[in-house]
C-alpha cells in the first residue's frame, strides 16, 4: 500500500519523545518502549512501521529510501549534510554543541586569538566548518566517544561536543568557551517517498505540526 510509511526512530534518549508523538497523529509504535531487543515495530492498529536505530544511522536509512521519514538531531543532520527535507524541528532533544577546555587553560586563553589548535571531537565536518569561518587553523583528532577524556590524557587541548546541563564537563574539569549551535530533534522525509506518498506524509506532518502546540514536548 503506498499510504503505509516507514519510519526510522532513534535509539536513546529522543526514542520516548518521538513515539509520544507519532502517537499523537495516529501511529502507536508504544510497544518499541516495552521491547529493547526488537528493531522492527508495527503501529497497533496499521498504517505504517517503526525501525529503532542509532540516530547516526537514520539519515543513511531516510537518504536511501529504506526509510520514508525519520526523527534525528539537528547536529547529526548537519555533519552528514544528506539531501533531506526537513520540514519540522520537533522541539525536543534540546542540547547545544560547544568548544570546551580545561579550567585552568580558560582562566588564561582567549578563544578570539586562537590561530592553530588540536581538537578532538565527533563531529569532524561541523567542527572544520566552524573554525574556518573564523580562519582558525585546527588539527581534527577523531573520536567516538568519551570526548571529555582527550584534554585529560593530553590527546588535545580543547574539545567540540554536545552538551545539556554540562554537568559532565564539570565532573571532568571542563568549561564551555564557544558554542557552536542549539540541537534539537528534527523531522527529516526522503524525497521520492515525499512525491509517491504525498497524501500520507503530508498529512502526518499537518498533524505533528499541531500536536507538537498542544503535547508541550521538550
Amino acid at each position: 500500500m503506498t499510504g503505509q510509511i516507514t519510519v526510522a526512530l532513534p535509539k536513546g534518549r529522543n526514542l520516548k519523545p518521538s513515539i509520544r508523538l507519532l502517537a499523537a497523529v495516529g501511529l502507536d509504535f508504544t510497544e518499541a518502549l516495552t521491547d529493547s531487543r526488537r528493531l522492527i515495530f508495527t503501529a497497533k492498529g496499521g498504517g505504517g512501521t517503526a525501525i529503532v536505530v542509532r540516530d547516526t544511522d537514520i539519515p543513511t536509512y531516510v537518504d536511501n529510501g529504506a526509510a520514508d521519514m525519520g526523527v534525528s538531531g539537528s547536529d547529526v543532520l548537519m555533519e552528514q549534510g544528506k539531501d533531506m527535507f526537513e520540514p519540522l524541528d520537533l522541539k525536543f532533544g534540546y542540547c547545544r554543541m560547544v568548544v570546551a577546555e580545561p579550567k585552568e587553560l580558560s582562566e588564561k586563553d582567549n578563544p578570539k586569538e586562537w590561530t592553530h589548535i588540536r581538537v578532538a571531537t565527533k563531529f569532524p565536518n561541523i567542527t572544520e566548518a566552524h573554525f574556518a569561518g573564523r580562519g582558525v587553523q585546527i588539527e581534527i583528532i577523531k573520536l567516538y566517544g568519551s570526548i571529555e577524556l582527550a584534554p585529560l590524557v593530553g590527546l588535545s587541548e580543547r574539545i567540540v561536543d554536545l552538551v545539556s546541563t554540562g554537568e559532565t564537563l564539570r565532573l571532568n574539569g571542563l568549561v564551555e568557551v564557544e558554542k557552536i549551535m542549539d540541537v534539537s530533534a528534527r523531522l527529516v522525509v526522503n524525497r521520492a517517498s515525499l512525491k509517491t506518498k504525498h497524501e500520507s506524509i503530508s498529512r502526518i506532518i499537518r498533524n505533528m505540526d499541531a500536536a507538537l502546540l498542544s503535547l508541550g514536548l521538550e
